[in-house]
Order: structure tokens, then C-alpha cells, then sequence
């Protein structure tokens, strides 16, 4: 598997681009974004499980159910969501708009908003731009990015990454944009990803293989507990790379490619849970040595995402207890007195519990372990062969800020 840079613009036939259209008047950044196909797609998506849905979400999952997507128009600085009649009005209108200045129907266009909830959408000002928003379109870096800092909202980092494959002796690109900081919790996390591919493929292999890469990345990190009104991750595939169709018949060209999307999906996982809001550390948790895959899953995911032991990591301390607590309520089934914890970073690793019980450590060395900017939190059950990771971040004094005037 080859990196590459490009994100979304490096598969073959895709364009991006965003501009600023002023959604969010106090901001000079880009708030409005298209990404778009020439040819067209395959194209699946995964939605948010919240029931309260924005007005995007509803109205790209009808366009989606056909598995023919090739466009996507995406705006920050207002989610769209609980706004009514009004909202649902206005994210049809902008399938409308981008439908209409690229020449295609508006079922084959994905429409994504991220921002405050509860503020109606000025529609006005994207039906103003929207010939702007069309021109800004490249196949190349520049489009990239130009679309990538659009969907940003409290982001710190940029979220972007391509790889190339072979399949059928053909290469194929991935690439992929993400935005995602705050309200992250599995389910999905508080996000919009966009993730372009010039393989041939069909649309039930895609949503399948989307399904399960999202299972295993997107669905395992945290940064504070809550899942948003407006996530999707939505894939496009127009096979310009010219390999024979993917299909499930053909299992290993399906499994190439679906490991590919996973490692995809892994990377813009671990970026979000590493620009947490407020973060300072990536925290990981690995658990194994669990009687089954889906236990492990259970306990990783409620060890990461304990406030008391996020904020261990955030002061650095080893306080293993707090891990053993998080497992203990989980709902997972396993034995507490065959438990070990070790703590591990760039710095080192320290096992700071065996059997369920402490063994003796130095507190200096787990430290400066723990003081390090990616940590990990091992944990081995030793009841079987299951095993799973999660993504988290520590707690900081800055969530709260960021959080307390995120309207100001």
C-alpha cells in the first residue's frame, strides 16, 4: 500500500473545491464545499444513529438508497438540524443548486452541513455563491484543500489522507477528507468524512466494505460521550482505474480493497480522536486476550471513554484502577482477577497491574510514559483470542472552554 497526497482529488476523475460564502459572518474561512465526479459512481454512506437527524442527513440518505451518488455539497458554521419544514426545504435546495450547475439529477448529490444546532440555514447566501462554489473546483491539492478547510469547525488539525493499491494489476486510489474535534462518540462520531475512489466497484460490495471499515474505526473512538445530529461518512467509486468490477462473488479483489478503506477510515479515526477538543494526547486502548472480538471491542471502548480515566492521561497519572473500573461496567463478561495493565508510549512500557492486583512500579518512570503525546493502555484478559483497539483523548481544562462559548 503506497501513501499518497491529494486526499479526495487523488483518485482519478474527482474534483473539490469551497469558498466562503458567508455562513459564518464573522469568520474569514471557507464554509462551503463540493466535491464531485465527472464519471458516474457507485457511492454508499453511513449516517449518524442519533434520532434526532439534521435536515442533511435525511435528505442524503434518500439520495443515497439508489447507490449512485457522484456529488457532494457541503457547508460549516450551521448544522441544519431541528430546524423544521424550513431545514428540510433548504437542504433539498442545495442538492438543487449543486445538481444544477454540474449538470446531474439531485439524487445524485450527498448534501452535508456541520455547525450550531437549532439556527436556520441561510440558504441565500449559498444559492448567491453557488457558481462561485462550482469554479473552485480542481483535481488537485489545492481543490483538496480548499474543501477540506470549508468543513472545518473547532479543528485544529487537518484530516486528509490517499493510498494507492493494485487490483486486477490495475492501481487504485483512496483518498479521503474528515472534519471531527468535538461531540465524538462511536455511532457515529460527530463527523463528516468524504472519501472518493476510482476503483470499479459495485454499490452492494461498497456499502458492505464501507460498513465494516466504518465498524472498525469511525465506531471506536471518543472524545467526550456525545454523537452528534449530522455525521455521515459517504463513499464515492467511478472506476476509472480500470480493474475488473469488485464484487462479493470476487472475494479477494473485495478484500483488498476493503482492508485498503479500512486503513482509510483507521487514519482519519485516529486524527480525530488526536484534534479531541481540548486534547493534548492520543490516548489508544488495546485490549486482548478476550474470549471474543465483540468483548474486547465493549471493554476498550468504555475504558477510552471514562472521564476519570481521560483525565489520568491528561495529568499523566497511572491510576489503573480507573481502567479496571471502566471494564468492570462495561457490560463485558470477563474475569477481573486475570487482568494485567501496562502503560506504553515513545518513552517506554510500565505493567502497572497483573493478576487484578498491583505490582510494584516506579511512579516516575509510569509518568514520564504517560507524559508523552501518544500513549497506550494495554490490557490482556487472558481468557482467549479476541482483541480490539479503540481511539480516545485525554480531558483537559480546555474542553470545557472551548465547549462553554462554542455560540460566541
Amino acid at each position: 500500500m503506497k501513501e499518497l497526497k491529494g486526499g479526495v482529488c487523488a483518485a482519478k476523475g474527482f474534483f473539490a473545491g469551497g469558498i466562503r460564502c458567508g455562513i459564518k459572518p464573522s469568520s474569514q474561512k471557507k464554509d462551503l464545499a463540493l466535491i464531485y465526479s465527472d464519471k458516474p459512481c457507485s457511492a454508499a454512506a453511513v449516517f449518524t444513529k442519533n434520532i434526532v437527524k439534521s435536515a442533511s442527513v435525511v435528505v442524503s440518505a434518500e439520495n443515497v438508497k439508489e447507490g449512485k451518488v457522484r456529488a457532494v455539497i457541503a457547508n460549516s458554521g450551521n448544522a441544519n438540524a431541528c430546524t423544521g419544514e424550513d431545514g428540510m426545504t433548504a437542504a433539498r435546495r442545495m442538492a438543487d443548486l449543486a445538481a444544477g450547475v454540474l449538470g446531474i439529477a439531485p439524487s445524485e448529490t450527498a448534501v452535508a452541513s456541520t455547525g450550531v444546532i437549532g439556527v436556520k440555514l441561510p440558504i441565500e447566501v449559498i444559492e448567491k455563491n453557488i457558481n462561485a462554489l462550482k469554479s473552485s473546483l480542481r483535481a488537485d491539492e489545492s481543490g483538496n484543500a480548499d474543501a477540506l478547510e470549508a468543513i472545518m469547525t473547532t479543528d485544529l488539525r487537518k484530516k486528509e489522507t490517499a493510498v494507492e493499491i493494485e487490483i486486477d494489476g490495475k492501481p487504485v486510489r483512496i483518498g479521503a477528507i474528515t472534519k471531527g474535534s468535538g461531540m465524538i462518540h462511536p455511532n457515529m462520531a460527530t463527523m463528516l468524512s468524504f472519501i472518493t475512489t476510482d476503483a470499479a466497484i459495485d454499490s452492494l460490495a461498497l456499502d458492505l466494505s464501507l460498513r465494516r471499515a466504518v465498524k472498525n474505526s469511525f465506531n471506536r473512538i471518543t472524545v467526550d460521550g456525545d454523537t452528534s445530529t449530522n455525521d455521515m461518512v459517504v463513499v464515492m467509486a467511478n472506476g476509472e482505474a480500470g480493474n475488473a468490477q469488485i464484487t462479493l462473488s470476487e472475494s479477494n479483489y473485495y478484500d483488498i480493497f476493503t482492508d485498503a478503506l479500512e486503513h482509510v477510515c483507521t487514519a482519519l479515526a485516529r486524527m480525530m480522536a488526536r484534534d479531541g477538543e481540548g486534547a493534548t494526547k492520543l490516548v489508544t486502548v488495546k485490549v486482548k486476550g478476550a474470549s471474543r472480538e465483540d468483548a474486547a471491542e465493549i471493554l476498550a471502548k468504555s475504558v477510552v471513554s471514562s472521564s476519570l480515566v481521560k483525565a489520568a492521561c491528561f495529568g499523566a497519572d497511572a491510576n489503573w484502577g480507573r481502567v479496571l473500573c471502566a471494564m468492570g461496567y462495561s457490560g463485558a463478561g470477563f474475569n477481573p482477577a486475570g487482568v494485567s495493565v501496562s502503560f506504553k508510549s515513545g518513552a517506554g512500557e510500565i505493567k502497572v497491574c497483573d493478576n487484578g492486583e498491583s505490582v510494584p512500579f516506579s511512579e516516575e518512570n509510569a509518568k514520564k510514559i504517560l507524559l508523552e503525546e501518544e500513549i497506550e493502555i494495554i490490557i490482556n484478559l487472558k481468557d482467549g483470542n479476541g482483541e480490539a483497539c479503540a481511539w480516545g483523548c485525554d480531558l483537559s481544562y480546555d474542553y470545557v472552554k472551548i465547549n462553554g462559548d462554542y455560540r460566541s
